[in-house]
């Protein structure tokens, strides 16, 4: 017992772990000869109190694994932080950079119920805050379906689009060309998507503009917040994606009218929270774990069968995206979208979280970091209750291990006995150190 205590300890609370069976052998090696000597230790995966070696999930869902997804929600809180104030590699001075956090919505497919800032919702009443109406539309049946999931699919080549028009808008407000442009700036950016309650991408973002001599370089003296707000304006104004035509309708895609672009130094990201490095950090890493599933109540996984929606408890707006997502999946002309594979997502298959490659560190960086010091403290603790035999100089060890995959979850026994060692998230939840 004490034993699959530490092994399930070690798994820091996740709730799908993966099962690895296999095995790890240490020898001595000869480091003039190449010679391999004697096992110091040898250790099969049966021998382990689990039966297998487990090994974290590492999924990024919040509705699939909240002990995972809290590790890549802080991940993500620390690269847009580096990219904002520096740190993790990145130079302190890009907190002196032109910086602005922007948000990009969907167009209109049609009217839905909300709540103004004033007034009622066009159905005449004041919804509460989680009324389940929130969202979907007055008239379902003259909602646009086929345009709301096929703006899905493409939002992330809309913003692709976008990217390439805001270099050219800023290299034309400074008076440079392209080419000029990319000698004396360069644009760099983190954003994530997230669901709105109608089921519609869209986007939050960083945007800073930096110099080009070497990594997060100053930028000139004519890059300017303003200048660079002025550009976002025009280049969402500008970025357009041609669709796909169906049944004699012409699709064209780009950012709705409204577009929220705030710059980071004043005290104004939402009511009574400054908008600082920190929110702006904060507020990105929370939509970082979320999907779908957590704004619509869609399922979590790819569908194999539409007749699965028939036993699970999905709303029927959501419920009638996907249908349309599976209906538009069966066009030949379609099939590069994938729309069957990601009707779960109601269409969507981009990244949640992106960046550009100078905007900050990696999440590679970081994961390696984080499993160089675990292996350091296992170490210390396997060296406190285990020392290593001393070896000849012209010795060292080689470990030899192979694992394969055996499986995914925990036993009963094992949940009963996990539940009662997993941390609580809630705790520090606003501690993104």
């Amino acid at each position: 017992m004490p034993g699959l205590v530490r092994q399930l300890r070690g798994l820091g609370g996740c709730a799908s772990p993966i099962r690895l069976d296999g095995h790890r052998t240490e020898h001595t090696v000869n480091t003039i000869t190449g010679e391999i000597g004697a096992v110091l230790s040898h250790v099969t995966a049966a021998e382990l109190p689990a039966g297998h070696l487990l090994v974290r999930c590492n999924n990024r869902r919040l509705t699939r694994c909240a002990s995972c997804a809290e590790t890549y929600r802080r991940d993500a809180y620390q690269l847009i932080t580096a990219g904002l104030k520096g740190g993790k590699g990145t130079p302190a001075d890009v907190a002196t950079h032109p910086r602005v956090f922007a948000t990009f919505t969907a167009p209109s497919f049609g009217p839905v119920h909300n709540r103004p800032a004033t007034g009622r919702c066009r159905c005449g009443l004041q919804h509460a805050a989680d009324a389940d109406e929130l969202g979907t539309p007055l008239d379902p049946e003259r909602y646009d379906y086929e345009a709301a999931v096929l703006w899905n699919a493409h939002a992330s080549k809309i913003w692709a689009r976008f990217s390439i028009y805001l270099r050219r808008e800023v290299a034309k407000r400074a008076g440079l060309t392209q080419r000029e442009f990319a000698e004396h700036a360069r644009i760099s950016f983190a954003k994530v998507a997230e669901y709105q309650k109608r089921g519609a991408i869209h986007f939050h973002a960083v945007i800073r503009l930096d110099g080009t001599a070497g990594g997060a370089a100053l930028p000139p003296r004519w890059a300017t917040a303003e200048l660079l707000t002025d550009a976002i304006r025009a280049a969402t104004r500008a970025a357009t994606v041609p669709g796909p035509v169906i049944n004699g309708r012409a699709h064209s895609f780009a950012f709705g009218r409204q577009l929220d672009i705030r710059i980071i130094r004043s005290a104004d990201f939402a009511t009574g929270t400054e908008l600082t490095d920190r929110a702006v950090a904060a507020y990105i890493a929370k939509y970082a774990t979320k999907g779908a599933e957590t704004t619509t109540g869609v399922v979590d996984r790819p569908i194999k069968f539409l007749a699965e929606l028939g036993r699970m408890h999905v709303p029927e707006h959501a419920r009638r995206m996907i249908r349309t997502a599976w209906a538009l999946g069966a066009r030949k002309d379609l099939e590069d979208l994938r729309l069957r594979a990601w009707a779960h997502m109601l269409g969507f298959r981009g990244h949640f979280l992106t960046k550009g490659r100078r905007y900050s560190t990696t999440f590679a960086l970081l994961r390696a970091a984080r499993a160089e010091w675990r292996r350091q403290q296992a170490a210390q603790a396997q060296a406190e209750h285990h020392p290593a035999p001393d070896l000849p100089a012209d010795e060292t060890t080689l470990v030899l291990a192979h694992w394969a995959f055996a499986g995914t979850g925990l036993t009963r026994a094992e949940e009963w006995l996990a539940a009662s060692l997993i941390p609580d998230h809630t705790e520090g939840a606003h501690e993104h150190g």
